[in-house]
């Protein structure tokens, strides 16, 4: 299985639509590997969830996204990871455990208000 964590440094993002780029990694068997860094391609209204789906992600890792791209993402089939914070590698750690949990937030508090929900169908 791919995994996408949002990224900003090595943190996970706080949003993923206006992270610098996506940490890739393939899960298996509890081992994460063939790491791989991508640039954020753009925020645009509903493209990143097509645009990961292509590359074959099948989970993404963020701290905060709305909820019309939570839907997005999981008609997608991507399954949606919110409320993670803290060091990507960690993170990473976390999630090969399987005790990665999401909070299941919708982002609607922070710098981006407004852009999570309405803007990005």
């Amino acid at each position: 299985m791919i995994v996408a964590i949002a990224k900003e440094g090595n943190k996970v993002s706080e949003h993923f639509g206006h992270c610098s780029g996506f940490e890739l990694f393939r899960l298996e068997n509890g081992l994460a590997g063939d790491f791989k860094y991508v640039d954020n391609p753009g925020h645009r209204p509903g493209y990143l969830p097509i645009f990961l789906s292509e590359l074959g992600v099948k989970v993404i890792i963020s701290g905060g996204m709305g909820s019309t791209a939570q839907e997005l993402f999981k008609r997608n089939g991507i399954d949606v990871v919110v409320g993670i914070h803290g060091e990507i590698l960690d993170a990473i750690n976390i999630f090969a455990k399987g005790e990665l949990t999401s909070s299941d937030e919708v982002c609607d508090r922070h710098e981006h208000k407004g852009e999570c929900e309405e803007n990005h169908e």
